[in-house]
């Protein structure tokens, strides 16, 4: 290796250029950098699903934007990671390769292969707060419950500041070839579901620092309370900028905390949301089983129905109870669903349906524009309450109080459900209350313009309940 051979700088769930550790390291020596982006489909677990390739076509198409700026471009490979970067070093004569750390498990184990292989490679903390497997418990074990973990991260030194993104990089005298983007399909085809994800969002870096700057300037202090109100634009939708990387945990945390109502109840409340996201990296990073094995072993047995029809009705949107219709269907338009819906949502079919958590985690991977696999895992892990930091499965979200406590007035139900539009407040959340003649007057016929509900919910919530008994009962027999 000599001082002017190239670098490869290898992109993955860091598509930015501002706070890149690993592209400031390389820019910073002065040789030729050669970014470059693999798209590794080979792990079921972790391949992104449709809304997210609509989305990394698009950050991926900034991406090379914002390269080109520089007189740089972006390299794009598909196919096996750990075959192509060793390929690659030798088609450029590149010294080595930098890149983010990574929490993902399939990502880990490409880096220890390429290392195994003796691959120069060369990993930056600079994905996370703080880098997965620095926050630890006083006997050095990983926390496995948030409130502890978060206090550690609170006094911990602070997250170092943001890196400026690099003002030139150098370019290698030849460029190795390079797919083209428009060849991997990541866009629908006919038909074309997309248009709901195009009115929504703006992938990229830039779209991400908007997005950050008006949360903060608009939302943030009120986020405490705004933040479970679906029908309000109270959330600040960084999830999916988050997820890809377009914009650091850093980049955030440093900005709220900096920012003139950063000693605001809600400002508090957001940076804890931060706290939980890098919970569920860490966790992830130290239980990599975690995205489709419970981390609570007795939910092994536990006693889940098989219901292809309930699992479809959910995922249409159809299940005749409002505000989880309401949050299926807005999750197909936009790729998104409001956290507070995704909670009652997840409930329904983890308990009202008692359908498998992985299912509910399978087709949010597939539909959401956010589909983090960290955050996705634990998430659902809580709310079937099988995860080490979890609501207990008796915790069973009735969705129609739900419903009347964060959208009272029924402007969100309304706006996604469409058929309840004429619904008077009082009924919206559950239109089975009105009377018959109520209902007829206003064009709503229960099973033929809105579907009856599919499972009554108080029976429901027995039947969980008898099952947690169950897998309780075995539990303790085999103990």
């Amino acid at each position: 290796m000599t001082t002017s051979s190239p670098l490869i700088l290898w992109f993955r769930s860091d598509l930015r250029l501002a706070d890149h550790p690993a592209l400031m390291a390389a820019a910073r020596t002065g040789r030729p950098v050669i970014p470059v982006f693999v798209l590794d489909e080979g792990n079921r677990h972790a391949a992104p699903g449709a809304a997210s390739r609509w989305w990394l076509h698009h950050s991926l198409t900034q991406l090379s934007g914002a390269l080109g700026a520089l007189a740089s471009r972006l390299v794009l490979r598909r196919g096996n990671a750990a075959r192509i970067m060793p390929d690659l070093l030798r088609e450029t004569g590149a010294g080595g390769i930098v890149a983010s750390a990574s929490h993902e498990p399939r990502q880990r184990a490409v880096e220890r292969l390429l290392t195994d292989a003796g691959v120069p490679l060369r990993l930056f903390a600079g994905n996370h707060l703080f880098p997965p497997g620095t926050i630890l418990n006083g006997s050095g074990a990983p926390y496995r419950v948030f409130t502890p973990f978060y206090k550690a991260c609170l006094n911990a030194p602070p997250p170092a500041a943001p890196l400026d993104a690099p003002a030139a990089i150098a370019a290698p005298g030849e460029w190795p070839g390079s797919d083209r983007l428009e060849d991997w399909d990541l866009l629908p085809r006919a038909p074309d579901w997309a248009g709901g994800l195009r009115e929504t969002w703006t992938p990229g870096e830039a779209g991400a620092a908007a997005r950050l700057e008006a949360f903060l300037d608009r939302a943030a202090p009120a986020y405490d309370t705004a933040r479970d109100l679906p029908a309000q634009p109270g959330t600040s939708r960084l999830s999916p900028h988050l997820h890809f990387g377009e914009i650091s945990a850093r980049q955030v945390w440093h900005a709220a905390t900096h920012h003139p109502d950063a000693g605001s109840t809600g400002m508090a409340t957001f940076l804890r949301e931060i706290g939980w996201r890098e919970f569920s990296c860490h966790l992830l990073h130290h239980c990599p089983e975690m995205t489709h094995r419970p981390l609570r072993a007795e939910f092994e047995n536990f006693p889940w129905r098989d219901d292809p029809a309930g699992l479809r009705a959910w995922q249409r949107g159809e299940t005749g109870y409002p505000i989880v219709d309401a949050g299926m269907r807005e999750l197909w338009h936009t790729g998104f669903m409001h956290n507070r819906v995704r909670m009652i949502a997840a409930s329904f079919l983890v308990k009202d349906l008692r359908i498998d958590w992985r299912r509910g985690a399978a087709w949010f991977l597939d539909t959401l524009v956010d589909a983090d696999t960290a955050a996705n895992s634990s998430n659902w892990q809580w709310v079937a309450g099988c995860g080490t930091d979890a609501a207990p499965y008796f915790r069973v979200f009735n969705p129609a109080l739900q419903a009347r406590k964060f959208d009272p007035e029924g402007g969100y139900i309304r706006r996604w459900v469409p058929e309840l539009g004429n619904v008077p407040a009082a009924h919206v959340a559950e239109p089975w209350s009105m009377m018959a003649y109520d209902r007829e007057a206003i064009g709503l016929r229960l099973g033929q313009t809105y579907p009856h509900r599919i499972v009554d919910h108080g029976e429901a919530r027995k039947a969980a309940l008898a099952a947690l008994g169950e897998m309780n009962e075995n539990a303790s027999v085999l103990n």
